[in-house]
């Protein structure tokens, strides 16, 4: 099959160029280029930092005719194609092209955001990859191939413990400037590979266990965010993902980068600083609802994950706008 010529794509565009910087700029976001040159390279990377008190139409951000791999290091989003929805949630990494129609996004008020994105053009794209290159995305082939394909949500999965140190790379590149287009553009491809491109045929069966491995992972994630005062129990979790306590530990930080307990660490001072944000709790009734008992305990640990003590964060309670 033969790639569309970009001719072709300009025209078949629907959506209108956007100017992201002022996007980012208009919600009070930390928003950062880290390597711009989309025009002349075909892939650009942007870290987004952002604490939103409404929820922030995302999709706003997206350029045309291209395809985005967002790796989210904290904070919740969705994103929407005319058929699909996939939630975006804390140390997940996604991808989707906008195309013809527009996709639908979103992030969630209150929260703390930080996503690193990296965004390809079509162009770029077809330079490395064919129809006919074995495992790549289905998604992808049609975003690339079919000019007249919509705009599609891809996949979403746990960002893997290998790309974490990519991202801190990233933001802080190990290498001189003259050398830095060659060093973003290996690491460009570099991620493309970890997220484009699924298993078929015989390679499928090697990686069942680790696609197993993903679910369950998964899944423990999805049972301790809906219980954060009281957890399972790391027996509890392993009885309902399907496998032993000392296994599932294994992988979900082999997944994750984090341990079983560091995660629900993360998603309970995450649940406190909402609460704490939109003043709906104060320091004692946010530390119940997230499975504190021990009020120092949870000063504490509140404090080593924000850099200040509750009390103080943000000062949007009726209380302690009071005391101002």
């Amino acid at each position: 099959m033969v790639a569309p010529k970009s001719s072709d794509r300009k025209a078949a565009a629907a959506p209108s160029p956007i100017n992201e910087s002022r996007f980012w700029q208009s919600i009070g976001a930390d928003w950062r280029p880290l390597f711009s040159t989309f025009r002349e390279a075909g892939f650009t990377f942007e870290w987004h930092d952002l604490k939103p008190e409404n929820d922030v139409d995302w999709a706003a951000s997206f350029h045309p005719d291209s395809l985005e791999i967002c790796l989210n290091l904290a904070g919740t989003g969705w994103v929407q194609d005319k058929t699909k929805r996939i939630a975006v949630e804390p140390r997940t990494v996604a991808f989707y092209t906008q195309h013809n129609r527009p996709l639908k996004a979103g992030r969630t008020a209150g929260q703390t955001h930080q996503f690193l994105t990296v965004e390809f053009s079509p162009e770029f794209l077809t330079r490395h990859f064919s129809a006919t290159t074995p495992g790549l995305h289905h998604t992808v082939k049609q975003f690339l191939f079919e000019p007249k394909s919509d705009s599609e949500v891809g996949s979403v999965e746990a960002i893997r413990a290998t790309l974490l140190p990519l991202i801190e790379s990233l933001r802080h590149p190990p290498v001189y400037a003259p050398a830095q287009a060659m060093w973003f553009q290996s690491k460009a491809l570099e991620i493309a590979a970890y997220v484009l491109f699924r298993p078929d045929g015989e390679e499928l069966f090697c990686t069942r266990q680790q696609l197993l491995a993903q679910e369950r992972a998964g899944k423990v994630r999805q049972l301790l965010r809906e219980s954060l005062a009281e957890p399972p129990t790391l027996e509890e979790l392993g009885r309902k993902v399907g496998c032993s306590p000392f296994y599932l530990s294994r992988i979900f930080s082999q997944e994750t980068g984090m341990t079983i307990q560091q995660y629900l660490r993360q998603l309970r001072m995450e649940r406190a600083a909402e609460l704490l944000r939109s003043g709906q709790c104060n320091v004692t009734e946010a530390a119940l609802e997230v499975g504190y008992n021990s009020l120092s305990h949870f000063s504490l640990t509140f404090h080593q994950t924000f850099g200040c003590c509750p009390g103080l964060f943000p000062l949007r309670t009726t209380s302690q706008k009071e005391q101002l």
